[in-house]
């Protein structure tokens, strides 16, 4: 719906007979404070409330397929603080609407920042079943009981909806398909998928970190019922669900938020958005303004959405860094935005008295690790963040051309860092959507060589299941996905079939990483010792346990060299039979692997490796080996 020129210059006064005459008309007065039901478009058994905030506004209208599109047939009462509401008796659900604001000689045609169903091409809002009057957030009903696993049992598969589905034609593919492959996942041992941001974006194809309505669900993917359904789902097959949220900016294209009201300072973004230096991101001058108690209300808002009406289980939010800072590193402190910290404080604090299984992830990068402390103790009150102190040497030495170039001690230092006291306050991955796009590609295209890399694919995923954190795969990263990430190429299901070998190789770590055996419960225990590191032979081994004790310790020996290894001697804590759980060199995970034999192992008395007992093992070429008792 758009606005003539004629009625773009209507005169002030005609406006202000108008509103005279609807006021008297519909009885037009601000919505009581008792009834309050929270903010945008609100259905009730009689009829719509609208509610938006536009301070500099001198009057608001609200217009829709209700009253035929009538630009200022409906005007909102004035309340406090720049807050203006409405009753409509004929608004129901499923009708489409916008506001009409004017201030001066503006009149502005806004989506409804609370918008929670947009649609094209005008980007109307819909009314939709949900929030009820008198409350602030609505609960639906959960269909199933779940209860998501908790963070040391997490294991997460990140998957952007609309390249993830399989089927004729090309992206975007939507909510429905992510459903059917949740028996792929369950199967593969999945027990969370983390959504790339489903929020509505301009077009039909995106990465989501472009967000043109952070209260709407793509109508792209299926819109609101639909991401419901999934959700549903995935509960029903015991897979948490965590959605990307993007607070660090909003848009930049289609986005209605901008100069809202029609005010803004330095041709920058008006009320949403900081109006100075402080509005610059690398992605637009959108930066929330976080000082603003009306912003921080639309974001605590957002979060709750999430939690109450669609009953996620988590947030990962994108891009931390960029709120704390205006250039997103802790370099330059006089950049610090305190109220951007304060707000993941308020937010991350209320979310865990909500509840306390509810994750709260940040992307930040910046190996700080005040992000995952305790917000009475001052930190941010994330209790995971995506590590960069464990991807990017772990990476470089899986997919470094010469062995030589392959750097031990910086694997060591990256399967023994931590944030504070807690092994799962990181997230360990060898492959995300940003690791394998921007310039950088998939682990196989990167190493080249087919047979190298599936070996060195399975070498980097055995780490990333077997050390202390919360382990994360991308989307096809199981069948040996190659090239980059890209919105418009889907994933290549057929890799499935084809590297079903591989595809079981992930699935028998994800069981280990599970203990579904009750044989290697250390490996979701806080404890690691990296007890032997040979930079010449390229060789790391590391012992993981919780209690310890037979099916508690777990040994894990890494060959990063192109040569077995045979005879070798090495430390062990316990004596007695190590049995092997875990060889990543079978030939029936991949038909280039060599299937190097590796025997059960003896550990007998005598010091090594500054532990009591010591055992001679065999290897094969860039190969995992996992030993347990029991």
């Amino acid at each position: 719906m758009t606005l003539s020129n004629k009625e773009k210059q209507t005169p002030a006064w005609r406006d202000q007979l108008a509103q005279t005459w609807q006021t008297l008309r519909y009885k037009i007065r601000p919505v009581q404070p008792a009834q309050q039901p929270g903010m945008g478009a609100i259905p009730h058994a009689e009829g719509t409330v609208f509610r938006v905030w536009a301070p500099n506004a001198e009057a608001v209208y609200v217009t829709g397929s209700f009253n035929n599109w009538q630009p200022r047939q409906i005007p909102l009462a004035h309340e406090t603080n720049g807050y203006w509401s409405v009753n409509v008796p004929q608004a129901q659900i499923g009708d489409e609407y916008k506001f009409v604001l004017r201030r001066g000689r503006q009149q502005l045609l806004r989506t409804d920042p609370y918008a929670k169903d947009v649609r094209a091409p005008f980007q109307n809002g819909v009314v939709r079943n949900g929030t009820v009057l008198g409350s602030r957030t609505a609960v639906s009903p959960k269909t199933t009981p779940f209860q998501p696993p908790s963070l040391e049992e997490l294991v997460i598969y990140e998957l952007h909806v609309g390249t993830f589905g399989e089927g004729e034609g090309a992206p975007p593919f939507n909510f429905e398909a992510v459903v059917a492959k949740l028996p792929y996942l369950r199967v593969l041992g999945i027990n969370a998928i983390e959504l790339m941001p489903v929020k509505a974006f301009p077009g039909e194809l995106s990465w989501g970190y472009n967000p043109a309505h952070p209260f709407a669900i793509s109508q792209v993917y299926g819109g609101p019922e639909k991401f419901k359904q999934l959700i549903q789902a995935a509960h029903a097959q015991g897979i948490a669900v965590l959605v990307d949220v993007v607070y660090n900016h909003f848009g930049p294209q289609d986005l209605s938020l901008w100069q809202f009201d029609g005010w803004q300072q330095h041709g920058l973004g008006g009320i949403y958005f900081y109006n100075d230096w402080r509005s610059k991101t690398p992605w637009a001058d959108t930066r929330p303004d976080y000082g603003r108690p009306e912003v921080r209300q639309y974001i605590r808002d957002n979060v709750r959405m999430w939690l109450d009406e669609y009953q996620i289980d988590g947030l990962r939010w994108d891009a931390t860094s960029y709120i704390r800072n205006a250039h997103g590193h802790d370099g330059d402190a006089g950049a610090d935005i305190p109220e951007g910290w304060g707000l993941m404080q308020g937010i991350n604090e209320e979310m865990r008295q909500h509840n306390p299984r509810h994750f709260r992830i940040a992307e930040d990068l910046q190996a700080n690790p005040w992000l995952t402390e305790p917000v009475e103790g001052g930190g941010a009150g994330f209790n995971s963040q995506w590590d960069s102190q464990f991807v990017h040497p772990v990476r470089q030495a899986i997919i470094a051309l010469r062995d030589e170039d392959r750097d031990m001690l910086a694997v060591r230092d990256a399967l023994m860092f931590r944030y504070g006291t807690d092994a799962f306050s990181r997230v360990i991955y060898t492959e995300s959507h940003d690791e394998v796009a921007n310039g950088k590609a998939r682990v196989v295209h990167e190493v080249g060589d087919d047979a190298l890399a599936a070996k060195r694919s399975a070498l980097g995923a055995a780490l990333v299941f077997t050390a202390p954190g919360v382990p994360m795969i991308f989307q096809g990263q199981e069948f040996l996905e190659d090239g980059w990430f890209d919105d418009k190429r889907p994933l290549d299901w057929q890799k499935a079939e084809q590297n079903s070998g591989m595809v079981g190789l992930y699935r028998h770590l994800i069981q280990l990483r599970r203990n579904f055996g009750g044989k290697t419960r250390g490996l979701s225990g806080q404890s690691i010792n990296v007890f032997h590191v040979n930079d010449a032979a390229k060789l790391i081994a590391f012992h993981r346990w919780q209690f310890g004790g037979p099916g508690d310790d777990v040994i894990v020996v890494a060959n990063f060299a192109h040569q077995p290894v045979t005879d070798y001697k090495l430390g062990l804590p316990h004596a007695g039979q190590w049995q092997v759980r875990f060889n990543s060199d079978l030939k029936a995970y991949h038909p280039s692997f060599t299937s190097h034999h590796v025997p059960t192992v003896t550990a007998v008395p005598g010091e090594y490796d500054q532990l009591a007992y010591h055992a001679t093992l065999s290897i094969g070429p860039y190969s995992v080996i996992i030993l347990s008792q029991g």
